[in-house]
C-alpha cells in the first residue's frame, strides 16, 4: 500500500511516501528556518503561511520524483498534533481533503509517535517492547513502547526540555535561534574548565529538569570578563557533557527498571554526537540494543509519519473526513 505522509506541526513542511511492502519510497522537506530567525524564535503565523506556499509545491514535486500519480497513492497520513494550532490546521486540511477527493483513508498521526517509531525507517528496525528517548525541541521524555498505539510515559520534562535547554543556552553564547546544532559544533572545541549542575542526576526518579542548568549557564556567561571564543566553547563542553549524561543515566536506569534490553533515541536533540557516543558506550557495557534514526530524520519530516500510517493503516479508524487539530494533544491518549 501506498501511503503519503504530511508534517506541519511547527516551522517544518515534510512529505513523503511510503510503501507498506518496499519501504520509503521518497521524502521532500522544506524547513522555515531562515524565516524564523530574524524573530529569534518561531511565529506562528508566519509558519502557518509558508506551510500554505509548499505544501502542495512539496506534493506535487515528490509525485513526480516517484513517477506516480496522486491516484496511486491509497492512504494518506498526517500530523494531527501535538503543535501549533494554524500549522496543524494547514496540513490537516490539505490531508483530508485529498483523502476525500480520492476516496481513500485518512490516517491522524500524533507528531511524538512518528518521532518515537523513526528508527524503523532504517535496515535494521527495533521490536517491540522497546524504551523510547524522545529528545525533540519541546520535549524530553522517557517512554515504554509496548505495541503500536501502547505507549507508557515514565520519565518527563518538568519544566525546559532538552532542546529548549539547548537553544537558550545557545541564544546566551551568541549564537543565534536556532542554535542547538552550532552550540553542538562549539562544543567540539572545547575543554573540561568548568562545572555545570546535572539536575536530578541522582534522583530516584526518571523526570528531567533542565531550567536550572540553563539557569547556571547564565551566571556562568555573566562572570566572564571577557566571553572569548575559547571561552564560549569551554562553557558549550560544560553543557552539552551535563545534559548528555543526565539523559543517558536516566535511560539506562529506565532499561533496567522496566527489565527490558532495546532503546530507540529520537527527535532532534537526538543527532547530537555526544549523546549518542555515550548511549552506545553505556549500551555495550550492559549488552543493550540501541536504534537511531539517520540524521535526516531526527528532526521533523514526512517520512516518520507516512510511516506510522503505514503501521496505523489497518487499525481502526473513523473515516469521515472531518477532522480537529490537537495542539497539546498527550501521547498517553492515543
Amino acid at each position: 500500500m501506498l501511503i503519503l505522509g504530511i508534517e506541519t506541526s511547527c516551522d517544518e513542511t515534510g512529505v513523503a511516501i511510503y510503501n507498506s511492502e518496499k519501504g520509503l519510497l521518497g521524502h521532500k522537506l522544506y524547513s522555515q528556518v531562515k524565516l524564523h530567525a530574524a524573530y529569534g524564535g518561531v511565529v506562528p503565523e508566519l509558519a502557518s503561511r509558508d506551510h500554505i506556499n509548499y505544501i502542495m509545491p512539496l506534493i506535487d514535486g515528490l509525485l513526480k520524483d516517484c513517477n506516480l500519480d496522486i491516484k496511486d497513492i491509497e492512504a494518506i497520513a498526517y500530523t494531527s498534533g501535538p503543535g501549533l494550532s494554524g500549522a496543524l490546521l494547514v496540513g490537516s486540511s490539505v490531508a483530508e481533503s485529498l483523502a476525500c477527493a480520492l476516496g481513500i483513508k485518512s490516517i491522524p498521526i500524533h507528531h511524538l509517535e512518528g518521532h518515537l517509531l523513526a528508527p524503523m525507517l532504517e535496515s535494521k528496525k527495533p521490536q517491540f517492547p522497546f524504551i523510547a528517548l524522545l529528545v525533540s525541541g519541546g520535549h524530553s521524555q522517557i517512554i515504554h513502547v509496548k505495541e503500536i498505539g501502547q505507549y507508557m510515559i515514565i520519565g518527563d520534562t518538568l519544566d525546559d526540555a532538552a532542546g529548549e535547554a539547548f537553544d537558550k543556552t545557545a541564544q546566551l553564547l551568541g549564537l543565534g535561534y536556532p542554535g542547538g546544532a552550532a552550540l553542538s559544533k562549539l562544543a567540539e572545541q572545547g575543554v573540561k574548565h568548568f562545572d555545570l549542575p546535572k539536575p536530578l542526576l541522582h534522583s530516584n526518579g526518571l523526570d528531567f529538569s533542565f531550567s536550572g542548568l540553563k539557569t547556571a549557564v547564565l551566571y556562568l556567561v555573566k562572570k566572564q570578563s571577557n566571553l572569548t571564543k575559547k571561552i564560549k566553547a569551554d562553557i558549550a563542553y560544560a553543557f552539552e557533557e551535563s545534559i548528555t549524561d543526565v539523559l543517558v543515566k536516566k535511560t539506562i536506569q529506565a532499561l533496567k527498571q522496566e527489565g527490558l534490553n532495546r532503546i530507540i533515541i529520537s527527535g532532534g536533540v537526538g543527532a547530537n554526537k555526544t549523546l549518542r557516543k555515550k548511549i552506545i558506550s553505556e549500551c555495550k557495557k550492559n549488552n543493550f540494543e540501541y536504534f537511531f534514526p539517520d540524521l535526516k530524520f531526527c528532526t521533523d519530516n514526512g517520512a516518520m509519519i507516512a510511516l506510522a500510517g503505514a503501521l496505523r493503516v489497518n487499525l481502526p479508524n473513523k473515516n469521515n473526513y472531518s477532522f480537529s487539530v490537537k495542539p497539546r494533544w498527550k501521547l498517553s491518549e492515543i
